[in-house]
């Protein structure tokens, strides 16, 4: 199993056998470990990966003598990313819609190797060693999954142009990635549109964000900064993102004037 997927059955099922021994429920366990009743369930059934520290404190609580720690390494294979985005990738693997507004970058789930490659070399206090970059890279590429995986999710982008037109890693790494993107919007489920330019104002001015269907069929909103991502999940707030991104996408192009425009960059490069 990799970390950020649907956790492992196995750990699963020893935290549930050292938790019944020791006569703790779910909901104290979490309290111990920083988890929700239900969150505690999810990682009991597989369905969700321990992140932080809760192997280390769930051990102590029910008293494993290490046994969790043994079983959770041999398990869960560590990817280097922060926890937050450990979380939200959870979210993402099983979401049955998701819509993304980004304004800097080509989001992570649309990127190429060399792309990707490109973005944690940039990376700046700290700056990423050679293997951990090649950990970093091989989780993003794991996300590709998302465009054939069943059931079929909804997924939509809307891009700030200058996302394309940034030449990150080179003309040829850029070129490449706009063509992949191209072909990724070919397919029936996925709708892909550019922010041009030259549109004074939009909606989107506050910055990036992530929109989730979840499996639940809840309403979910990610946003993630520089040193840290949150969740939105509360009424009015969550539904107003959605209401924003409505409105972004009747701004931008349409996903055929986008793909145009994608493909006169490419050629220029």
């Amino acid at each position: 199993m990799h970390s950020g997927e649907r956790g492992s059955k196995s750990f699963g099922a020893l935290l549930r056998f050292f938790r019944e021994r020791a006569g703790i429920t779910q909901e104290a366990l979490g309290n111990h470990v920083g988890y929700s009743k239900s969150q505690v369930a999810m990682v009991e059934r597989g369905e969700r990966f321990p992140r932080g520290q809760f192997v280390e404190s769930a051990d102590e609580a029910v008293g494993a003598q290490g046994a969790l720690l043994v079983v959770a390494d041999k398990e869960f294979r560590t990817s280097g990313l922060p926890p937050w985005t450990e979380d939200y990738l959870a979210e993402e693997r099983r979401a049955l819609g998701l819509h993304v507004y980004q304004t800097q970058l080509v989001p992570g789930s649309l990127q190429t190797e060399s792309y990707a490659r490109a973005v944690y070399a940039s990376n700046r206090c700290p700056t990423l060693d050679d293997e951990e970059i090649d950990r970093r890279v091989a989780s993003r590429m794991e996300r590709q999954q998302l465009f054939e995986r069943k059931p079929t999710p909804s997924i939509s982008y809307v891009l700030e142009e200058s996302a394309l037109t940034r030449p990150l890693g080179g003309a040829a790494t850029l070129k490449e990635q706009l063509h992949h993107i191209l072909k990724i919007s070919e397919l029936r489920h996925v709708e892909i549109q550019v922010m041009p330019h030259h549109r004074e104002v939009h909606a989107g001015l506050t910055g990036s964000m992530i929109l989730l269907e979840t499996d639940e069929r809840d309403h979910l909103a990610y946003i993630e900064g520089p040193s840290g991502g949150y969740f939105v999940s509360e009424r009015p707030d969550v539904g107003d993102l959605f209401g924003k991104y409505g409105i972004l996408r009747a701004q931008a192009l349409t996903p055929e004037e986008s793909a145009q425009l994608m493909e006169r960059v490419a050629q220029e490069l």
